[in-house]
């Protein structure tokens, strides 16, 4: 019996018993010039290749390995579907696939979505027949267009700098879930940390009867019914014991959601976050944000983990290093990652790959705004995902400067969608609108790197070598990069500044720039560049395969320093 490769629910936030991974063999096309559908792709009985699903035909684990720009992909497989499954509405879902995606369910069109990183779902109640059904999915992907993100995959033919493989077409799971006719569509989970309670909506498809069940450990800690009408509705629900997520402590609540005849199972975590002057409070407790850029790939399946194992082991080699959290840089990572996150108490921005996108242009927002919101959307209810970075490093693009109205309604579109959590409007440069004031710096001389935030504490002010195209104006410092010392066994290494000669002279430069950062009562976090290698960029703490290169306790060790501001 063949091996279904990444077989857990790709959701656990929203997660229904009653479900099929659709992860395995497809038969797969390329379709360099995307005239497919003209060609009669999906009509057409059977392609010419085969793919590993959900890893993209770049990757070895694909069984495809096609490195070069392919403008379309196809795939076409097989399902059964019985006549009890077809009782209430059948639904195929997409964790995510780059970048336009259109499914067709035995020849009529299922839906298209716009993206490559949100996920997504279409109706295919009515395509489906009991028996054998075929669905066909076409992605088409034009990286180099300036139309759409694509994060950290190269605009060249191959890996250059700090740009990495391509993804093309599915990455995530696809799977088919069987729900009943009235049912919930998704929830929000606003816990509040003081009131020891959360605040749970709901937004079904019909007029019902919903019961929230809590537990902690298995323990029930509180229930409620109410009546929702089709608009959806809030409730507060009460928990009778305080169990706190905190930095290294994942302390999650068990929650079970039956609305009519459907179960909906998810989890929460009781914290809240805040900003007092320039300290970040977790609970009211002020937490120095250590953390670690964390690009999101792997070398055998490039933005797909191999197996689920590979995304929990990311996140505890990072704690092994004594950071207790991460950037997730350039990409939207999988839900199936930020539980782990929420299971490991660790902190954690939603980003999203702006990179690829010309910000120049004020129609870019129509590229740009849709898809953030879904994946803010869809990862509000993550207790690990401690604040929103819609862009990264907005560079002028052809000698243009970027839109600083499309920055700013970005920024306040996502205020309006989760006013609960802070926002970078454009990490390092240009900020127009932002609650933090983050910095990227990759000075390596210790003496000269402090010098640029001495004058924080006492005198309010920064050194900024982008003062020319932004304003300081008091808010919270955030030093979001630095670091990124190249240590590299390749000619061909790739990293900021010149490498160190020595082991020790390393770790002297990454304990003079660690302790430049922890020693300042105005910084509230760090994150270093980064946490493995990627590719040519070798400037990680591990190798690409996630071998250490340094003693993560002397890491650990030089990390675990306490900070000014948590004194």
């Amino acid at each position: 019996m063949e091996s279904i490769p990444r077989p857990e629910h790709p959701n656990p936030q929203f997660e229904r018993k009653n479900w099929r991974n659709l992860n395995g063999i497809w038969e797969f096309e390329v379709d360099k010039s995307n005239w497919g559908a003209e060609r009669g792709f999906i009509e057409q009985e059977h392609f010419s290749q085969t793919i590993l699903v959900p890893f993209c035909p770049e990757s070895p684990l694909s069984g495809v390995g096609i490195t070069d720009f392919m403008e379309a992909v196809w795939y076409k497989r097989r399902f059964e579907l019985s006549e009890a499954e077809q009782s209430g509405s059948v639904l195929l879902h997409f964790g995510a696939a780059d970048y336009e995606c259109t499914a067709y369910v035995n020849g009529q069109e299922a839906g298209t979505h716009r993206g490559g990183y949100a996920s997504f779902a279409f109706d295919i109640t009515a395509a489906v027949r009991t028996g054998e059904n075929t669905v066909t999915v076409r992605a088409v992907d034009r990286t180099r267009s300036g139309l759409q993100p694509t994060g950290k995959q190269s605009e060249q033919a191959a890996s250059h700098g700090c740009f990495y493989t391509r993804t093309t077409g599915i990455w995530q799971t696809v799977w088919l879930e069987f729900v009943p006719k009235k049912r919930l569509n998704r929830i929000r989970l606003t816990p509040n940390e003081k009131a020891c309670s959360v605040m749970i909506e709901a937004y079904p498809n019909a007029a019902g009867s919903l019961r929230a069940e809590c537990f902690y450990k298995g323990r029930p800690v509180g229930s409620r019914t109410v009546e929702l009408d089709a608009g959806g509705g809030a409730f507060e629900l009460p928990l009778s014991e305080k169990h706190l997520w905190e930095a290294g402590n994942g302390r999650l609540y068990d929650l079970k959601l039956t609305f009519e005849e459907d179960e909906v199972f998810s989890y929460f975590g009781l914290r809240s976050i805040c900003f007092d002057g320039m300290r970040f409070l977790l609970n009211g407790r002020s937490v120095f944000q250590r953390l670690v850029l964390d690009q999101g790939f792997y070398p055998d399946g490039i933005y797909t983990a191999p197996d689920e194992q590979a995304l929990r082991q990311d996140i505890l080699l990072s704690q092994a290093m004594g950071f207790n959290g991460a950037r997730l840089h350039e990409k939207v990572f999988e839900p199936r990652f930020l539980y782990h996150c929420d299971k490991e108490g660790y902190l954690v921005w939603g980003e999203y790959p702006n990179w690829g996108l010309d910000h120049t242009q004020k129609e870019a927002v129509y590229a740009i705004l849709p898809e953030w919101l879904e994946a803010v959307e869809r990862d509000y209810n993550h207790p690990s995902i401690i604040g929103w970075c819609p862009f990264n490093e907005t560079w002028d693009v052809g000698g243009r400067k970027q839109s600083d109205d499309v920055i700013r309604l970005v920024y306040e579109v996502t205020k309006a969608a989760d006013p609960t959590r802070p926002c970078i409007d454009t990490s390092g440069n240009y900020h127009v609108k932002t609650d933090i004031f983050d910095v990227h710096d990759y000075e390596q001389d210790p003496k000269r790197f402090k010098s640029h935030y001495e004058r924080l504490a006492d005198e309010g002010r920064i050194d900024d070598p982008h003062e020319s195209r932004q304003t300081y104006r008091g808010e919270p410092i955030f030093i979001s990069e630095y670091g990124g010392i190249l240590w590299t066994d390749r000619n061909d290494g790739w990293g900021y500044g010149s490498g160190p000669q020595s082991r020790e002279e390393f770790l002297e430069r990454f304990r003079a720039l660690a302790d430049a950062l922890l020693d300042n009562r105005a910084v509230f976090g760090l994150c270093y560049t980064q946490l493995y290698d990627v590719e040519q960029e070798q400037n990680g703490l591990y190798t690409y395969e996630r071998v250490p290169k340094f003693s993560p306790e002397i890491i650990s060790a030089i990390l675990s320093k306490p900070a000014a501001s948590e004194k």
